[in-house]
């Protein structure tokens, strides 16, 4: 049995092959999570709407270390995050998937660890390649049997927010290499790395980034072109779950923090 977590970002608040789970609320030491318990294709799954039900979690506020320990404390092994972006790339046009392989931050107010104490002590993880390239495959391989276009690289550019970025902040971005642009990606895959857990990340492009759009950015354009792909984005999470075919392990993400001891849940009673 596979152990996965889904962290559905803007959009994807209930999807309906998941419209039977249980809701748990569970206790972390950083914090309350919500999640979504159950069963698909033999797996056990855990979903996390990252902005809460009706999108009521701004980006800056999310609560990134409840969310990673909750579904580090159920056992999961693997983790797929959505990500609703701004393009950079005039070749990543509304609709488009983009199945991220590195990552900017420029974020500034988060924390980013779980060794922020004595307790813990300092760890610096790797992370060269901060998406988990096991999981990118299997991602890839669901995605080319689909008539979804896609894209299998991309650099997710994570900006603070709740605001959208300046057209200068777009140049610049692209001129450094990134592809697409958002505000939560960075902190779940540093802290899914520091706690052993494979993580992918899919990105839908809603619409081109300011300055490159040709009208003013908001969210309700972010949310109809949402709304647009949802039935696709839902196929690729089915497709994920219940995929079984055998697949080269070529990460090394279960083991990030062994030079450090691993990582615990309550390293105070180790």
């Amino acid at each position: 049995m596979r152990k996965i977590g889904i962290i559905g970002g803007t959009g994807i608040y209930s999807p309906e092959a998941m419209k039977g789970f249980e809701t748990e609320v569970i206790e972390t030491p950083y914090g309350k999570a919500l999640c979504s318990l159950g069963t698909m294709a033999g797996n056990q799954v855990a979903f996390i709407t990252r902005h809460g039900a009706g999108h009521t979690v701004a980006p800056h506020m999310i609560n990134y270390r409840a969310n990673i320990w909750a579904l580090k404390s159920l056992g999961t092994e693997e983790v797929f995050a959505t990500s609703a972006t701004g393009s950079l790339n005039p070749e990543m046009t509304a609709g488009h998937f983009v199945v991220c392989d590195q990552l900017l931050d420029f974020t500034k107010s988060r924390v980013n660890t779980f060794y922020d104490n004595p307790v813990r002590g300092v760890a610096h993880v790797d992370f060269t390649h901060p998406y988990c390239e096991t999981l990118r495959t299997k991602v890839i391989d669901i995605l080319s049997r689909t008539d979804i276009p896609f894209h299998k690289t991309g650099c997710y550019v994570c900006t603070e927010g709740p605001r959208f970025e300046t057209a200068a902040e777009i140049k610049a971005y692209a001129v450094l290499g990134g592809d697409v642009v958002g505000m939560t990606n960075a902190q779940e895959a540093v802290l899914a790395r520091e706690a052993e857990m494979c993580y992918t990340n899919v990105s839908i492009v809603t619409n081109m980034g300011a300055g490159i759009s040709k009208t003013p950015l908001s969210h309700a354009e972010v949310q109809e072109a949402m709304a647009r792909s949802i039935r696709n984005m839902e196929k690729v999470i089915t497709g994920f779950i219940s995929y079984n075919k055998p697949v080269q392990d070529i990460c090394l993400c279960r083991h990030a923090m062994k030079e450090f001891g691993g990582f615990q849940l309550y390293p105070e009673k180790e």
